[in-house]
This record gives C-alpha cells, structure tokens and sequence, in this order.
C-alpha cells in the first residue's frame, strides 16, 4: 500500500481534524481530563486534535490497533522514540539558526540541522526494516523509507552535505594577534606547540597551581569579534564558504512532508501507550476491543473509568473494576443503588469504552467487546443557566428533546439522574416516555436513576445496581451488577437526605 500518514489511511483526513472541537460529551465522560493526562509533555506535536476525531469505519480502527500492537509488541517504539529525539534535535538547529544574527553561523546550524536529519531518517529506516513490522501501517512507513533514503534526491542531499562539512571541516587558518589587531593568515602546516610547552613547563610544577588557560564560551552566538574573524576566514576559503552558501539556498526544502507528517502523527500512539503504561504497573488491565457496527451485543470485563483509576492509582488506592453485557434484544442498561455508590463513574467507564476504542486505542479491561457509533450523546446534571431563564426541569426537558431528536440507531446515549428536580411520580412518566423512544429506534444506552421501576419496563432493559456490604449499608463496594430492582435505592436516598441511613443515625446517637 502507499503511505501517507500513520494515523489515517487517506492523508487528507488528518488536515479536516485539525478544526474539529471537543465532542460535546468530553466533559460529561471525564474524555478531556484523560486526553490531557496522556498528552502532557507532548505539547509540540499538538496531539489533542487527534483524540477529538474519532473514526467512522472498522477497518480504520483495525488499522491503528494493529500499529498500537507493532510498537507495544517489542523495539519497534523504543526506535521511533530515538527517531523522534532526531528530528527534535533537528527543530532545535533550526530554530537557532534563526536566533543568530551572522550570517556564516546561521548558515552551519542550517547545515547541521540537514545532518541531523539525514543521519536520524537513515538510523530510522534501517531499524524499523530490523524490527519487522506486521501492521499494514507500519510495512508501509518501512516501504517508504527504504524507497526514500534510497531515491537519487535523499542520495544527492545526503552526499551534499557531507562534501560542505568536509569542506569545512578541511579549512586551516592562523591568527596573529598583535594588541588589539588580528590577523588571519593561510595555514602553512606550522606546528602544534601546545604539547611541547606543556611538557616543558611540567618539570616546574610543585602542587596545585592555578590554571591561567583561557576557557571558549559554549554560548552557541558569536560575539563581534569572532565574526570578523569568521568574514576573514572566509574571504581566504572563498570556494567552500561560496558551496556553504548555495547549499542553504538550494536545500531550504529538504524536510519531506510525509516524514514530517509522520513524526507528528506517530506520537499519538507513543502517548496513548505510555500513559495506559502506567496504569498497567498498578495492575490494571487494557485489552484491543472486538469492534462492530451492526451487532449490538456487548461485554467489557473488569473495565474502569481510566480518568478516576489515573488518581487513584497516583494515591496508591486501589481501583473496582466493573463487568458488564448486553445480549439478544438488550440494548439499555437501568442503573440504580445508593448514591455515590459508583454509578456515575460505571455511566463514564461504559462511555469511555466505546469512545477510545473508536480512536483505534487499547481500551480499560481484560476483554471487550463494543458497538462502533455513529455519535456519542450525554446528559449529566448541569448547574442552572441564568442566561437562558430556563429552570432545572425545563433545561432537562430541552437537553434530552435534542438528543432524541438527532440520536440514531447507531447512535450511544448516556443519561445521568435525569428529571431529578420534579416529583417522583412525573419523572417516572417523563423517563418512561424517554426510554420508549429509544427503544422504539433500537438505541443503546445507559441511564443512571434512582427509579427501581425503570429497570421492568421492557426485555430491552437490563437493570444494575451498585451495592453494599451486606452488614453495613452505609459501606459502598462500588462494584455495579446485574440484578433485579430491589426498591431501596429512592428508599436510601430518601434516608441520605434526612439522614436516617444507619450511619448517620449513629452518629447523631453517639453526639
């Protein structure tokens, strides 16, 4: 195949990404704390447009996962890292070339930047045709090069460049400084009499004696004087200092756009790859998810909400994990349970999921299995707007009509204590009516609510619950399962508002 970018497999793709904001959904699900957390210390590659971007076919995401599992599976990303720090080092040439003010300096930074380059991108060729890559991404970036660094241009700038650093690197001059004049003059192989003063001097040193050698600053600009020194040499060395000159006139496009675009894009599965990483060293689990877009059955095991494991993984706590599927006809999860027992965090992970496994990414879990959407739509509680005049239950009833009325049947919706604001008996309506119409346009989705009754309306409907440690009610596992409604989820809440629950009674008991 031909290459163009590692992330797409048609090039142009990568250009439409770049103006795409942060999904809707990025707050709600904890995506833009994540992405963050992944990207840190990246930021010259700009990497977050990527992970707003989301793919639209199967065989794309097939694409990234087998690249994802080339660079996890061995040296592969240790070489496209020394790649990377390469073509940094390049940037960082370049970008003091056009610090400096001589001419002459700025003009060897330039030509050091092209060594550089040419140096990492043959070093990269040669490894990455070693490692042998399996990914049809990753075969076609070795293609590539093997056909680049052997093609007549890299061949003609390559042997250019070596023939103006040996060029200058071949020139020989002398100073003569009288006062404050010097004089530079052609070198006549006069000898180097620095190793016979020293040895001469060497029988009159008794112990620790100052050292009066003038040390040359590492400052990489040159002050005035070196220059007009430099301007000298030069008028003596006219022909290599004539071919250092038209080099940097007839190279200033030597950077090949698919490498350039390459060593941006590549950075996205460095990123990812390190940071889930760090979260497998505590133990968790990340697997590649079985992904389709016309079966809607579903299973994730021991899945977590990557944002809240990062955290607590830096606290040394440990992390609940949380199994979940969906067979047949079932297409809605009912969450219920008592509060902040987990059951927003399992909403995020269930988001999470299908979100990163459509950017072709290793996903929370030792095994899943999700549906590819066609969108991801939220509703999570909002502090009220001022500016709009709608109250709490008004801006629900706004909010969840727009979903439903863009929502597809490819589409994901995850719906947080909706109708909270209203009695009990009209957000039971309102949800049922909500829940109806997904049904009726076979949507999948997960609502979190603390209407048991919810959980009996169809065998669409699978009903979770959060639990409790059975001996003590105040105690959350956090660990959400299949089960039939019990009815005490309002019942706690109820008793967490007037605190009634057995803690809260204790504890007013024993004041």
């Amino acid at each position: 195949m031909d290459f163009d970018s590692i992330l797409f497999q048609k090039a142009d793709e990568g250009l439409r990404v770049q103006a795409l904001p942060a999904p809707d959904f990025f707050v709600d699900l904890s995506l833009d704390k994540i992405v963050a957390t992944a990207i840190a210390g990246k930021e010259e590659y700009d990497l977050a447009p990527f992970f707003r971007a989301p793919l639209g076919d199967l065989a794309a995401i097939r694409y990234r996962n087998e690249i994802m599992q080339d660079l996890e599976g061995g040296s592969l990303i240790d070489h496209v890292r020394a790649f990377a720090q390469a073509m940094r080092d390049m940037r960082e040439r370049l970008q003091q070339a056009e610090k400096l003010y001589y001419k002459y300096q700025k003009q060897w930074w330039f030509l050091d930047a092209v060594r550089t380059y040419c140096d990492g991108v043959i070093a990269f060729s040669r490894d990455v045709a070693a490692d042998r890559p399996r990914s049809a991404g990753m075969a076609a970036l070795r293609d590539y090069l093997s056909a680049y660094v052997q093609g007549a241009a890299f061949r003609a700038l390559q042997e250019q460049t070596a023939a103006v650093i040996g060029g200058l690197a071949g020139v020989r001059y002398c100073m003569h400084i009288h006062g404050d004049t010097i004089e530079v003059l052609p070198y006549e192989e006069e000898p180097d009499y620095s190793a016979v003063v020293g040895k001469t001097f060497e029988k009159f040193k008794l112990g620790a004696v100052k050292d009066y050698r003038i040390k040359f600053s590492e400052w990489p600009d040159m002050n005035h004087i070196e220059a007009q020194v430099l301007d000298l040499v030069a008028r003596r060395n006219p022909e290599v200092f004539a071919q250092l000159e038209a080099y940097c006139a007839s190279n200033k496009g030597y950077l090949d756009a698919v490498i350039a675009r390459f060593d941006r894009e590549v950075q996205f599965y460095v990123a990812w790859l390190e940071h889930i990483a760090r979260l497998r060293r505590s133990g968790l689990k990340f697997c590649y998810a079985e992904m389709s877009d016309s079966d809607k059955s579903l299973l994730s095991e021991d899945g977590f909400d990557l944002a809240l494991a990062y955290k607590l993984a830096q606290d040394g706590s440990p992390v609940v994990c949380n199994d979940f599927h969906l067979e047949g006809k079932e297409r809605i999860v009912i969450v219920s349970g008592p509060n902040n027992g987990g059951k927003t965090t399992f909403s995020r992970t269930f988001g999470q999921l299908h979100y990163l496994a459509s950017l072709g990414c290793p996903v929370a879990g030792s095994r899943a299995r999700l549906f590819l959407p066609d969108r991801i739509y939220t509703h999570y509680e909002r502090e009220e707007n001022i500016k709009n005049l709608r109250g709490k239950l008004q801006d629900d009833l706004v909010r969840i009509h727009d979903i439903l009325q863009k929502a597809t049947p490819r589409s994901i919706v995850i719906m947080n204590e909706i109708f909270t604001s209203t009695t009990t008996q009209d957000a039971l309506v309102l949800s049922r009516s909500v829940l109806e119409h997904l049904i009726e346009q076979d949507i999948i989705a997960v609502c979190v609510t603390f209407l048991d009754e919810l959980g009996t309306l169809s065998d669409t409907i699978v009903s979770m619950s959060s639990t409790i440690v059975p001996d003590n009610p105040a105690q959350r596992t956090y660990k959400v399962v299949r089960k039939q409604p019990d009815g005490l989820a309002y019942a706690l809440s109820i008793a967490e508002k007037y605190r009634l629950t057995y803690a809260l009674l204790k504890e007013r008991l024993q004041s």
